[in-house]
C-alpha cells in the first residue's frame, strides 16, 4: 500500500475534518519520529495517517476502538506491523507495545492534539507562532488540553527520547505541513 491509497481509504471512512487532519499530523510526527530513527518513513507515516481509520465508527464504543481499524486494515491488505501499531495505540486493550513503531504512534498520538491546542490558544493560531519550550509549559498545565493524554505523551521515553526533544520533532514535523493542517 501507499499513502494515496491510503488516504483515500481514511476519505472514505472518515468524514470530520478536523479528525482527517490529525491523522495527518500524526502520520507527519511518525515520519519525523521515523526519520529521526532511521526506519522505514513511509511505513511508520502509514500508521499514524490511519490509526484512527476506524474512529467514526467506534466513537460509541471506545473498546472497540482500533480492534475495528485493525480488522479493517487487514482487509485491505496493510503490513502487519502497522496493523499492529494501529492496535495497540489504544491503551485500553493493554496490548504490549512491542516495536518501535507501536511506541511512537501510543505517544505520537496525543501529542498533535497538544501542539494543536497550544497554537489555538494564540491570536495568530499558527504553529510557526509556537516553539518546544511553549509546548513544554502547556504540558505541564493539567487543565490545558485535557484530552492530550500526558502519560501517554511522556511514554516517549520508551523510544529513549527525552520529552522536549519528542516535542521538538513533533512540533518541527508538523510544522512542515501546517499549511495542510491550516495552522
Amino acid at each position: 500500500m501507499n499513502r494515496i491509497e491510503a488516504l483515500k481509504h481514511v476519505k472514505a471512512n472518515i468524514k470530520n475534518k478536523n479528525l482527517i487532519k490529525h491523522m495527518l499530523a500524526t502520520e507527519a510526527v511518525m515520519i519525523g519520529l521515523a526519520r529521526k530513527f532511521k526506519q522505514d518513513e513511509e511505513k511508520w507515516g502509514l500508521a499514524g495517517l490511519l490509526h484512527d481509520i476506524d474512529y467514526e465508527q467506534t466513537a460509541n464504543n471506545p473498546e472497540k476502538h482500533s480492534l475495528v481499524g485493525a480488522k479493517m486494515l487487514e482487509e485491505l491488505g496493510y503490513d502487519k506491523d502497522i496493523i499492529y501499531a494501529v492496535k495497540v495505540h489504544n491503551d485500553i486493550h493493554g496490548l504490549e507495545r512491542i516495536s518501535l513503531m507501536d511506541k511512537a504512534l501510543y505517544s505520537s498520538d496525543p501529542l498533535t492534539g497538544l501542539i494543536v491546542a497550544a497554537a489555538l490558544i494564540l491570536p495568530e493560531k499558527k504553529l510557526s507562532k509556537i516553539d518546544t519550550k511553549f509546548i513544554l509549559n502547556r504540558f505541564k498545565e493539567k487543565s490545558f488540553a485535557k484530552g492530550a493524554n500526558r502519560e501517554q505523551i511522556a511514554a516517549c521515553k520508551e523510544l529513549g527520547l527525552e520529552l522536549e526533544e519528542f516535542i521538538e520533532i513533533g512540533l518541527s514535523s508538523m510544522q512542515q505541513i501546517s499549511e495542510e493542517l491550516g495552522l
